[in-house]
């Protein structure tokens, strides 16, 4: 049982700024070019996908701090119809259904507040933070404290007021989380806002991260201060051209967890959730459907302004389309990793069973380009949630494989008796339109010959997918595509190795 000692807030250092985060940071330039094609395309479908997403947000960071539980369900009718009181049955919920609204309703103009702020160019202020808690504790009154005497009580909560009394909880293995104390809490906010002024040229995913940590480091209200610092982790976000980033229910031991590496010093696992999380909002942007509520213009104006922008366009989607050169280099780099990896099984294996392997690259420009299509997309929409069959859709949003574009995959098999193991790494564009934005996923099959038929098990190797674009360099990345594949291989291996 060790307590946790409050320490005044440290700037961003070169520790946290050699954070590996390469591969979301070659998405920014790419995302905010395929941004202003789905305004243009799908204006109406891409600003209900940010509504949606805004809510979902505002219902998950009441439910990170207990505040209320809605079933999924509900969640979903929530978050594609909006905040109505009639979609909240009893059975649903902790709490009254209007109070409930109320709640969600103040943390989705929370999230407004800070959009508008953007709009107009506001700076970040104490003023703004006690704005974002006021509107974020609206319909709270009261909240608990400790008084001089280690006694817990009962408190008006202040809203848009710094604490007066110390909010330092006590975890259930009986040790005490020290946050600043009030007397401290103007002078560390002060801290907080000069250093953040002067980030502007830093990674906004790190910075988000920085200031989301700092801002619970100091927890400077009597209660709400997680809600506050998640909608500052969207204000940076906004403020980069980014989208916000929506903390899961399902997370929130991963999330608790590098909140507390942080405390020790250590900002890479939230600056890397963080960084996951935003590629996949991004991912699914890109997915978003046509919007078939725009009319189809047909006009001569029209026709001759597509003409005027079409060789603009050619141009604009050659650049785009650089990023197949990416996925190839990564198809080679993984076909030499899987015959090094599987050589190195046989050696083994051969001593107790006759074997035999196979590698060979496909997709486009082969003829085995239509292969495993069907298992591509199931990788890409399960990617990043583990239990695929339970999660689907639980995010609201799938995401798109664009087949009518490059993709490449690299194919490892190796038979041992009646047992296969068939390991497939795939390269795929991602989004409805050309985006410039790739991702590989990896999954494999374990097939056993029976008596009458094969049988085949399906599983993924990545638990989340890796993202590169067309602006990504490859000695950049390839490092970390290394260890993400090592990681694919080694528990297909496994996999196949409990078989045996």
């Amino acid at each position: 049982m060790n307590d946790y000692s409050w320490k005044s807030i440290s700037p961003l250092c070169a520790q946290d700024r050699a954070i590996d985060l390469a591969e979301t940071r070659s998405v920014y330039e790419t995302w905010k070019i395929a941004k202003e094609r789905l305004q243009r395309s799908r204006p109406s479908g891409y600003g209900e996908f940010n509504k949606r997403l805004v809510r979902r947000l505002s219902i998950e960071t009441g439910i990170l701090e207990h505040l209320y539980d809605i079933d999924r369900g509900t969640t979903e009718a929530l978050v594609t119809s909006g905040f109505v009181e009639e979609i909240v049955s009893r059975s649903s919920r902790d709490i009254e259904p209007s109070r409930l609204i109320d709640i969600l309703k103040d943390h989705e103009a929370a999230i407004q507040l800070v959009m508008d702020g953007i709009s107009g160019n506001r700076p970040l202020s104490v003023g703004i933070i006690h704005e974002l808690h006021s509107i974020l504790t609206r319909h709270e009154d009261t909240t608990t404290a400790m008084d001089q005497f280690g006694n817990r009580r009962e408190i008006p909560l202040l809203k848009g007021k710094f604490k007066e009394f110390p909010n330092n909880p006590r975890r259930p293995d009986g040790s005490v989380h020290e946050y600043c104390p009030p007397v401290h809490v103007g002078s560390e906010i002060d801290n907080l806002l000069q250093w953040y002024d002067q980030y502007a040229n830093d990674d906004p995913v790190l910075v988000a991260a920085w200031l989301h940590h700092r801002f619970t480091q100091i927890h400077p209200y009597q209660d709400g201060n997680g809600r506050v610092a998640r909608t500052l982790t969207t204000l940076v976000l906004l403020k980069a051209d980014l989208l916000p980033l929506v903390i899961d229910r399902d997370l929130r031991v991963e999330y608790i967890t590098a909140l507390e590496s942080a405390d020790a010093e250590n900002l890479a696992p939230l600056a890397n959730l963080f960084a996951r999380l935003e590629r996949t909002a991004i991912m699914q942007a890109l997915s978003v459907d046509e919007d078939d509520s725009q009319p189809k213009f047909t006009s001569e104006v029209i026709a001759k302004l597509a003409q005027k922008f079409e060789r603009r366009r050619e141009e604009k989607d050659e650049d785009l389309r650089k990023v197949n050169d990416v996925a190839r280099a990564l198809r080679g780099n993984a076909n030499e990793a899987l015959n090094k990896t599987f050589a190195g099984l046989e050696v083994h294996v051969k001593k107790i069973a006759k074997s035999s392997i196979n590698i060979e690259d496909g997709g486009t420009g082969t003829d085995k380009a239509h292969w495993y299509r069907s298992d591509v997309i199931f990788s890409a929409k399960a990617s990043e949630k583990w239990d695929a069959i339970k999660v689907l859709g639980k995010n609201g949003e799938d995401v798109f494989v664009n087949f009518d574009e490059d993709h490449y995959f690299v194919k490892a098999s190796m038979s041992v008796g009646k047992e296969r193991l068939v390991f497939v790494t795939s390269f795929h564009h991602v989004g409805r339109e050309l985006s410039g934005i790739m991702e590989a996923t990896s999954f494999a099959r374990l097939e056993t010959e029976g008596p009458d038929e094969r049988i085949t098990d399906f599983f993924l190797c990545s638990i989340e997918p890796f993202v590169f674009t067309n602006k990504t360099t490859l000695p950049g990345i390839t490092a970390a595509f290394a260890r993400w594949l090592d990681a694919a291989i080694a528990l297909a291996i496994k996999e196949f190795g409990d078989r045996l």
